[in-house]
């Protein structure tokens, strides 16, 4: 297949092989100016994100996404710098020896090179994957969605603009085209893309991964349980279940599905109290339908097979009872995307067993999965949360996107 943008890839390809020269405290240096930037240029970003913003439908549950505010902002800044604070992988060995011939050998991690990253209606990736791209000196293709073409545009061309500024190849991020067969030709630019990072709904990622040619990361949907155990304790299930819910109701870490020991039914209003006034829709099976007598009508749906195992992405909540926990590890197994799983329990034993078990990225105790998240892992920023098990799982951020080799040293060694 011959590649349009051809020459847009090996161009990028090109500018990679410069930023190994680059000195650590001017990548920092750089990065800090490029968050004090940003909110220099709030106005700018804000008035081409009205221009996304306006086209999108306020009901849609990417709109929460798409959306940044002077707080948002100044949030992605922070990240940036927090990016600019950490240590770098890069240059690190994580194995030295010596062999008996007299060949020094050691294993040291290095960039991955072309990082091509697709999302959807998230502007602040553009910032993200920049800053942890740049810390570790790889170069960045981004493919963001036409529902933030202005967006993004408007955030590549501050970046470019503190590069320029300071001599650096601008080419070592770049932005294509929103329509969909730049996506096409980006997963098939074997010869200039090292590897494809998906960030969006599961459509989005199941494209990739059935079309890609270049090798994939997958930072799959988010379909997440809470299992409120029987020697759960209502206050902190109140707490958890309201904000791993409501928080940011269109984000991956996002709780979706409410698993809740049958001899707990009766502290069901309790848990879903707070969920009224956020005006959560809710959609119980049978026993946790008749139990939930204190919510509001309006709000309050029977649950049909279709509602578990969905990543709702909106003010939505399922709710499933089940006998035991062994019921709930069969629940998630069966319904799980990998992502994100909460127990709440006061019983350690339970808790040893479910966090043993149950096969996901980031799995809680009595804590809301709100926290999966790059930043709040220390990681500074994230590219994405991997639900795969190869090379990555979890918050991918500095070190998981580098690779590593093997550098040899001799004193004229041959081989018998």
């Amino acid at each position: 297949m011959k590649l349009k943008l051809k020459q847009t890839f090996l161009s990028v390809r090109n500018a990679s092989r410069t930023l190994i020269d680059l000195k650590n405290n001017t990548i920092d240096a750089i990065l800090v100016e490029i968050a004090e930037k940003a909110i220099e240029e709030t106005e700018f970003i804000l008035k081409e994100n009205k221009k996304d913003l306006d086209r999108m439908d306020k009901n849609d549950p990417k709109y929460d996404r798409l959306l940044l505010n002077k707080d948002r902002i100044l949030g992605i800044a922070q990240d940036i710098k927090n990016v600019a604070n950490l240590t770098s992988p890069v240059g690190k060995v994580i194995q030295d020896k010596q062999l008996e011939n007299g060949l020094d050998i050691s294993k040291v991690r290095v960039p991955i090179g072309v990082i091509g990253v697709i999302y959807e209606a998230r502007p602040n990736v553009s910032f993200d994957v920049f800053s942890l791209c740049f810390k570790t000196k790889n170069a960045s293709i981004l493919k963001g969605g036409s529902d933030a073409k202005f967006s993004n545009t408007a955030i590549v061309k501050i970046i470019k603009n503190v590069l320029e500024k300071h001599n650096i190849n601008p080419n070592i991020v770049t932005l294509l085209p929103t329509d969909r067969s730049a996506t096409t030709e980006m997963l098939n630019a074997v010869e200039y893309v090292d590897i494809i990072i998906p960030r969006g709904s599961q459509g989005l990622i199941n494209y990739v991964r059935e079309n890609a040619k270049v090798p994939v990361i997958e930072t799959g949907a988010g379909i997440v349980h809470a299992y409120f155990d029987k020697d759960g304790d209502v206050k902190k299930g109140t707490a958890i279940i309201t904000n791993a819910k409501t928080r940011r109701v269109s984000v991956c870490n996002a709780l979706d599905c409410l698993l809740i020991h049958e001899s707990k039914l009766a502290d069901l209003n309790k848990l879903t109290s707070d969920l009224i006034a956020k005006q959560t829709v809710i959609y119980a099976d049978e026993a946790a339908y008749q139990q939930l007598t204190h919510y509001p009508k309006e709000l309050l749906n029977k649950a049909d097979e279709s509602h578990f195992g969905t990543e709702f992405l909106a003010n939505k909540l399922a709710i499933k009872t089940v006998t035991n926990l062994e019921n709930a590890l069969d629940h998630i197994a069966n319904y799980s995307s990998k992502h994100s799983e909460v127990i709440i329990s006061e019983n350690a034993d339970t808790i040893e067993k479910y966090l043993n078990r149950v096969d996901a990225a980031a799995v809680y105790a009595n804590a809301s999965t709100a926290f999966t998240d790059g930043a709040q892992f220390g990681l500074g920023a994230e590219i994405g949360i991997s639900t795969q098990k190869l090379h990555a799982r979890g918050p991918m951020a500095l070190e998981e996107i580098t690779t590593y080799k093997w550098i040899v040293k001799g004193t004229g060694q041959t081989r018998a």
